[in-house]
């Protein structure tokens, strides 16, 4: 702990708030909220803590405090906060599945779609359904029931569907305002759960059909009730009373929290959702952080009721959602929090195992790097590697790993502008100049450690452009290979010596994962750019062959090589006329 700190602990208020945590380079890297500021912070500084805890704490240079005049303000502070600066620390509920709805569209003439977004648009939407078969079939036997119109535009004549019985055909009849709402009005109180009365009532206008010697209209209307028998029995009733709501329950042990989510759609259990997350405030504050930002992440639809366990505070959850919340203490709904705490405890035992072992190989070996390495642990690594063919079509490409992984979104090429022919010395210190010139003008986050993929040469140019020209104090190491062109060793310093790393180390294995992702890049890009500019080299001088050309002739043939034995009625199918087809031949030859 730094003396500055050790000054602010002392002037802590004992009344709620948010904190920020800062690293050396001022970044914020956690966001947390307490009900007594005082205690809250100094608990981090004091006592023994998990590994996890330990490794936010070894970071943290500095933090700054936000005082707010209730809990609640300080749990949305938080996640506003959270929002703004994404530290590294907090978990971020990021989750792409989205559920299908079933939809009545707000038009004179509405129609019945399945839909993934919900949108203020007057519309009717019913769900969300466990998947988008599942809202299909739903849809498909509404279709069948009630003959709303399909068209997405009106056309000037009758469709299948008309025929079918399944649309009133409003581009050619006039369908009154009255009929339609019939139609959404019956629509709405069977997926509303009242299936069941027009079962009924279908069942009994069958009867009545049968008994008039109707058995065509019995046979359709038998058919419209064995449609409802499998696509809306399909699922066990949870609960009696047709309602949506979520429910919430979670498991903690060493420092990771899972929770568990039910989603009841009209009684029934459509779906589950599992999130294990690492905790660094009690379990409670934790499960009310992860409670703001689930509906909002990831765009689930928040129902009328949610139930949570006794342990957390129900009034602060109902005051940031908007919504019911009740935590149940005997019953069916009593039930359901017991299942889902029981399924958040298995997953949080099953998961354990492949959490340390992915500890191990990430952030274990960023630790056993930078003690080999004697520098201060690198959590963030920036790697490059240059890709040249004699010279021809030089690039470069950069990798970032963050915490021991892959942190793709930050990864970057470049093409070499200013050097000519194949100098791999002077297009690194191109690529070194541009990135970190960009860094520092930008105010990106500087790394803890570049690796070059290259030998002394290379390392040195680097080092070179970073100390003397931008005057930036960065440890540089290179990636020292064997014949077989693998990794063997690290090279650092001043007269850049071998360090060494045990083979079977997390760390050797680390570096190993980083020289093939950054050769791999960068022979790609390198790769793609060739193609390209070969394609394009040949063409460019055929008389008759445009931009426009290029293009479809790289969709139909797809490479270079495919058009060599390509023949003139081959690319006339292509949409070349013959005699720039006979052009095009004779340069492809040479």
């Amino acid at each position: 702990m730094n003396k500055l700190i050790k000054e602010k602990l002392s002037v802590l208020p004992d009344q709620p708030g948010c904190y920020l945590m800062k690293d050396r380079q001022n970044t914020i890297i956690y966001v947390g909220k307490a009900k007594v500021l005082k205690n809250r912070v100094r608990s981090y500084f004091t006592g023994s803590h998990d590994a996890k805890t330990q490794r936010l704490v070894s970071e943290i240079e500095d933090f700054e405090y936000i005082v707010t005049s209730s809990n609640i303000e300080a749990l949305i502070l938080e996640l506003n906060l959270i929002k703004k600066y994404d530290p590294k620390y907090n978990v971020m509920l990021k989750d792409d599945k989205t559920y299908p709805f079933i939809k009545i569209t707000n038009e004179r003439h509405p129609k019945l779609i399945v839909t993934r977004n919900v949108k203020k648009d007057k519309g009717r939407y019913f769900g969300p359904y466990p998947n988008v078969q599942a809202a299909r079939e739903t849809k498909k036997l509404l279709d069948r029931l009630y003959p709303l119109r399909k068209c997405a535009t009106l056309p000037d004549r009758v469709c299948l569907y008309y025929h079918l019985g399944q649309c009133l055909a409003p581009c050619v009849y006039d369908i009154s305002e009255e009929t339609n709402k019939q139609l959404v009005d019956e629509i709405t109180r069977f997926l509303n759960g009242g299936h069941q009365q027009i079962k009924k009532e279908l069942t009994e206008k069958m009867q009545e059909a049968a008994e008039q010697l109707e058995f065509e209209r019995a046979k359709e209307l038998r058919d419209q009730i064995a449609y409802i028998d499998s696509t809306m029995e399909k699922q066990k009733m949870t609960m009696s009373d047709l309602s949506d709501r979520d429910v919430f329950a979670y498991a903690y042990d060493k420092g990771w929290m899972c929770v568990q989510v039910f989603f009841i759609r009209q009684g029934k259990l459509i779906e589950r959702d599992v999130s294990l997350l690492p905790m660094y405030q009690d379990p409670e504050e934790e499960f009310l952080t992860f409670m703001g930002q689930f509906y909002e992440k990831n765009n689930h639809f928040l129902p009328k009721e949610i139930l949570v366990p006794d342990s957390v505070d129900q009034e602060m959850i109902e005051q940031l959602l908007e919504t019911n919340v009740h935590q149940p203490k005997k019953g069916k709904k009593k039930d359901l929090l017991l299942l889902a705490h029981q399924n958040a405890k298995i997953a949080l035992k099953e998961k354990f195992s492949l959490i340390e072992r992915d500890e191990e190989r990430t952030i274990g070996a960023v630790k056993q790097l930078g003690d080999a390495l004697n520098i201060y642990m690198p959590y963030r690594i920036e790697a490059f590697d240059n890709s040249n063919i004699q010279g021809a079509d030089p690039v470069s490409a950069m990798v970032v790993f963050q915490d021991g992984k892959p942190y793709k979104k930050e990864y970057r090429k470049y093409k070499i502008k200013t050097v000519a022919g194949p100098d791999d010395y002077a297009s690194m210190r191109e690529v070194i100049r541009r990135r970190y010139t960009r860094v520092l003008k930008d105010e990106l986050p500087l790394p803890d450690l570049i690796i070059i993929d290259g030998g002394k040469g290379q390392i040195n140019a680097a080092i070179d452009v970073l100390e003397n020209e931008l005057n930036l104090s960065v440890p540089v190491a290179g990636l020292v290979k064997d014949e077989k062109h693998r990794t063997s060793n690290l090279m650092m310093g001043d007269t850049l010596e071998i360090v060494a790393l045990e083979r079977n180390s997390q760390a050797f294995y680390l570096l190993q994962r980083i020289q093939d992702e950054v050769h791999r890049f960068a022979i790609s890009f390198h790769r793609q750019l060739r193609g390209k500019n070969a394609f394009q080299s040949i063409l460019d001088n055929v008389p008759g062959i445009g931009e426009k050309r290029k293009k479809q002739l790289l969709k139909h043939f797809g490479s270079v090589k495919k058009m060599k034995e390509a023949s003139v009625q081959d690319f006339q199918e292509a949409g070349i006329p013959k005699q720039t087809a006979e052009l095009l031949m004779e340069a492809l030859k040479k």
